[in-house]
């Protein structure tokens, strides 16, 4: 998922990281200095349009890295959240790093995640924009859910509950329909859609070379 301009991740906002309060946290996160850069998939590609498969070892040096590796290629792309189908690999597994509506950013990562919405009386949907690393260049107004509940393990196969409002709680809800094999354009009507992939055309070229100059900078 993208992340909107005014909503950059400074490193002195109140931050929570799986889950819980700390008093500072930087940017980028210590995962992302240990990763390396992955390619990111374009919609289209098998990988994304088909459901991720359960974790089922914990604890792993691969599962490690490629958390590390997700944070890197999240942070090149200006992203808010990275599924792993999005890098490739076909796990159920995303990584965030994502402000909420009250400033407060939240990074961690969330293995196995079960999403939980309010029900029909308290549902309160809002259209906002909404942008995906895998759908570079292009951004559209999707209804969402304002609050969100994510229940999971982190890399150890410790239990997590993520409670969520506001930007961060769309994008648990996007980076969960990842793990489903859904992008955000499923939610949009035949036109948003199809103007969804236009702006992809005209922008892609310009959003790659961003991301490639970022990474230079980098050294990566």
């Amino acid at each position: 998922m993208s992340v909107r301009h005014e909503r950059s991740r400074a490193a002195d906002r109140r931050v929570r990281v799986q889950g819980r309060p700390v008093d500072s946290h930087p940017a980028p996160s210590p995962e992302a200095e240990r990763g390396s850069l992955r390619r990111i998939t374009v919609v289209g590609e098998d990988v994304l349009h088909r459901p991720c498969r359960e974790v089922t070892e914990f604890g792993s040096p691969e599962l490690s890295a490629l958390i590390d590796d997700m944070f890197l290629t999240m942070f090149v792309a200006d992203g808010a959240g990275l599924a792993a189908n999005q890098v490739g690999v076909d796990l159920r597994l995303f990584v965030y790093d994502c402000p909420d509506d009250d400033g407060v950013r939240h990074v961690g990562h969330l293995v196995n995640p079960v999403l939980e919405l309010p029900g029909p009386a308290g549902r309160r949907l809002i259209d906002d924009f909404e942008g995906c690393l895998s759908v570079p260049g292009a951004g559209m107004a999707v209804p969402r859910t304002d609050r969100a509940v994510a229940r999971g393990h982190d890399k150890d196969g410790n239990p997590l509950v993520i409670e969520a409002t506001g930007y961060f709680a769309r994008c648990l809800q996007h980076e969960a329909d990842h793990l489903q094999g859904h992008t955000y354009l499923d939610r949009l009507s035949r036109r948003d859609r199809k103007e969804a992939l236009q702006q992809m055309t005209a922008r892609r070229e310009d959003v790659l070379a961003q991301r490639a100059a970022k990474a230079a900078g980098l050294g990566r």
